[in-house]
């Protein structure tokens, strides 16, 4: 087995796709067919499913990339603890969707400008999946907007507090009044996320606190479809202000008179701790600590 072979499963497993991962390692589709054709006759196993031009790794490959994972960070720690000219190695980063979108790229690229020399590669992961894959010690670092979490197993950092809204068109019924009651909600049409993540629970539980009768909410897994369908006129979103700073800018969207404060959460920034933090991670929590605290 060999360590380039390893690389080369890594990148496939992240990109699901042969010819991706060949021009991300630089080589032809070709060669990386035949590393993980060998990887799995060397290892007895079937690594990957060949779903005509999709594919998918199999229990075995899944269990496989965590040791992978594992053992080129190995290979990075020990490179860097001999390299103490600069700043390299590889970073994995993991978020939600609204932070791929209106948080992180700022930080990214400071980041890249100043530590060239080091690989980031950066995952969006669903809500649920984020702590998870610092157990599975397939990310270094995730960021998740979150109540306060306790975890005996993880090093969480609040950066800030994120305040959210409830958001609608300017033409909507309750766009001009100067307040809202309770009373106001019932028969509204709510567009808001799936189910799951921690501000979806916060949103229901100020609906039921509120006693807002015969509500009807419209379920999505992006932000920015929440947005446009509210500046439509199609209902009140719920997003934090972040994700609609342009658009309450411009006026295309309308933050109403409701007092959430109860609904704040942080976002923190987590990796684990018996992760061993190298200088190019080192290197990137103190950009995201300047970069995102107030």
């Amino acid at each position: 087995m060999e360590l380039r072979q390893l690389v080369t499963f890594r990148m496939v497993a992240l990109t699901l796709n042969f010819s991706r991962a060949a021009a991300a390692l630089n080589y032809v589709p070709s060669n990386v067919s035949m590393q993980i054709q060998s990887l799995e006759e060397e290892l007895g196993v079937k690594l990957v499913d060949r779903l005509n031009k999709q594919i998918a790794l199999t229990e075995a490959g899944k269990r496989f990339s965590v040791h992978v994972e594992k053992i080129l960070n190995d290979v990075e720690e020990a490179k860097n603890d001999l390299n103490t000219e600069k700043i390299a190695g590889t970073i994995t980063i993991s978020a939600n969707e609204i932070m791929c979108t209106y948080l992180l790229p700022g930080v990214l690229l400071r980041f890249r400008e100043m530590y060239p020399d080091v690989r980031l590669i950066f995952r969006p992961t669903s809500h649920e999946g984020l702590k998870q894959s610092l157990y599975d010690g397939v990310t270094d670092v995730i960021f998740i907007f979150d109540e306060p979490i306790s975890s005996t197993g993880l090093h969480v950092e609040p950066l800030r507090e994120e305040r959210f809204r409830m958001l609608a068109a300017p033409t909507h019924r309750l766009a001009g009044q100067s307040s809202i009651q309770s009373g106001d909600l019932s028969d509204e049409f709510f567009l808001v996320h799936e189910r799951g993540c921690t501000y979806r629970t916060m949103f229901d539980r100020f609906i039921i606190r509120e006693g807002a009768d015969n509500v009807t909410n419209l379920e999505f897994s992006s932000a920015e479809a929440i947005k446009q369908c509210a500046m439509l006129g199609m209902g009140i979103a719920f997003l934090p202000e972040i994700a609609v700073a342009s658009e309450l800018e411009q006026g295309r969207l309308i933050a109403l008179p409701l007092e959430l404060a109860e609904l704040n959460v942080a976002i923190q920034m987590v990796w684990h701790k018996k992760k061993w933090i190298s200088p190019a991670i080192h290197a990137f929590l103190d950009m995201a600590r300047r970069e995102l605290q107030p």
